[in-house]
């Protein structure tokens, strides 16, 4: 778009600011000069209760790292979050992430993708998508899923285990989220 415009030559006599030049030039142009009344209404309504929501997403998501890290060895290989991690990936995540350590958690489930796929099957609360950020809980294999297409050489470049799963914590009842969770990996 924009006839092929190299956005850090084209505002280098502005500054250090062809970024947000960038951005604002590309949602003008995706989004037009302003939003709809109804998608304003709708965002300011998100942004309100964005803080109360974000603290149930951390402190769920704490819960559910937690119950992850009690299963390492019963069907579980490894958690992913910042309350298991020591040393300098603890102290970083603690020193900018003050408000919480957000929604999101990965683990190594025992058996590989045969099993991390029998585990997102037998969820039956948490759904399996791609996105992040919902209320509900959300899951997803990226190896039988988002990267099916590359080869097991390229999943594990990119960082992508046979066994690794995502969640994306919602701010259902605690209880609810494990509960399914467990019966989950029971499953397996």
């Amino acid at each position: 778009s924009y006839h092929g415009a190299v956005w850090t030559e084209a505002t280098r006599p502005m500054g250090p600011v062809a970024y947000i030049v960038k951005a604002r030039t590309t949602l003008l142009r995706d989004l037009g000069p302003c939003m709809s009344p109804f998608n304003a209404f709708q965002f300011l309504q998100g942004i309100e209760t964005l803080p109360l929501r974000m603290r149930e997403h951390c402190r769920n998501t704490d819960a559910v790292a937690e119950f992850l890290a009690s299963r390492i060895g019963r069907g579980v290989d490894d958690v992913i979050h910042p309350t298991t991690q020591t040393g300098e990936t603890r102290r970083r995540a603690d020193a900018y992430l003050t408000g919480g350590y957000g929604g999101l958690v990965g683990f190594e489930i025992t058996g590989g993708a045969e099993a991390g796929l029998r585990f997102i099957d037998a969820l039956q609360m948490v759904y399996h998508v791609a996105n992040i950020g919902d209320a509900r809980t959300l899951a997803i294999h990226p190896a039988t899923s988002t990267h099916q297409q590359l080869s097991a050489e390229s999943q594990l470049r990119s960082g992508v285990t046979p066994g690794y799963v995502r969640l994306s914590v919602g701010i259902e009842h605690i209880d609810d989220i494990i509960a399914d969770i467990d019966q989950a990996l029971a499953e397996i």
